[in-house]
């Protein structure tokens, strides 16, 4: 009888599933499967959908394009400056904010208010602080004057200017987030474990990396995971900074050189738009991997 009910309620819970099941089948999995076939069909024609053979050179072809290797260079510069940056400032800021009582919630507004900001406003509002035109240097260069600098084309300008103003741009967008969940995660922390540092006289510093940063490690490394993925998914960022034509920008992304092969002015090439979506698809999956190999000694679930 027992194990009737068990089959019975197991196949109750795969019909629980089944919608799930159907949607990420129909719109992840099967999407998947379909460029990963488009990526070896070498001379695809999108209007009469022929080819004329099957092989690797799409990869090869992308693998030693120019542009693409720009976007790599851009996109892994990107995530390795914005992922720590962001969740260390955004953990000081929710370690700042859980050890106050007054305002607490209004600053918690304020610092949440980016998120919920359109990405492109943003982006706007950014570009006119930063932009050289021909009646103003804009605010930052204006501020650099007076400690003495020179002005900087930062959207026009060398290339380290642009990636500057990029991954501070980045920086601020995914902060706010960040914020939001350590700032849970740290009023989660069991108080207990506070009291016991201070009747044992345990300093500041002592308790924040051994009992408050073990603590709220799964939600670090939830962040990092979720900052990397987000980071080389990056490109509505890029755009909203520097315009559609990033390549002539020299500040084009993995993603962004996906959508010029398909739509840009050199777009109708969706094998090597596939090509390149399966390798960005596995540099996230590799870098993932390493992550949870990691996470797994580091890591304190409780």
């Amino acid at each position: 009888m027992g194990g009737k009910k068990s089959g019975h309620g197991g196949a109750k819970a795969w019909l629980y599933l089944l919608p799930a099941l159907l949607f990420l089948g129909a719109f992840m999995v099967y999407p998947l499967f379909d460029v990963f076939v488009y990526s070896f069909e070498e001379g695809y024609h999108s209007a009469s959908q022929t080819y004329f053979g099957i092989g690797a050179y799409n990869y090869s072809y992308v693998l030693h394009d120019t542009y693409f290797l720009q976007a790599v260079k851009n996109t892994l510069i990107l995530v390795v400056i914005t992922v720590p940056l962001s969740t260390g400032i955004a953990l000081l800021i929710s370690v700042g904010l859980s050890s106050i009582t007054p305002l607490r919630n209004l600053f918690q507004t304020i610092y949440f208010l980016p998120y919920v900001t359109n990405t492109l406003a943003v982006g706007l509002v950014f570009m006119v602080l930063f932009k050289k035109t021909a009646y103003s240097d804009g605010l930052i260069n204006l501020i650099l004057t007076w400690f003495g600098g020179t002005a900087v084309d930062f959207i026009d300008g060398p290339y380290w200017a642009k990636m500057f103003v990029l991954c501070f741009y980045t920086i601020w967008v995914v902060m706010p987030f960040k914020i939001l969940i350590l700032t849970s995660a740290l009023a989660s922390v069991n108080q207990q474990y506070y009291n016991a540092a201070r009747v044992d006289g345990t300093s500041r510093f002592r308790t924040f990396t051994r009992i408050t940063l073990p603590m709220i490690s799964p939600m670090i490394f939830y962040l990092i995971i979720t900052g990397f993925i987000g980071a080389f998914k990056a490109y509505s960022d890029v755009v909203a900074l520097f315009g559609t034509n990033l390549n002539a920008a020299g500040m084009n992304t993995i993603v962004g050189y996906v959508y010029d092969m398909l739509y840009g002015d050199s777009g109708g090439y969706p094998s090597y738009a596939s090509a390149a979506a399966i390798i960005l698809f596995f540099i996230v999956l590799t870098i993932t991997c390493v992550n949870l190999i990691f996470s797994k000694k580091n890591i304190h679930y409780t």
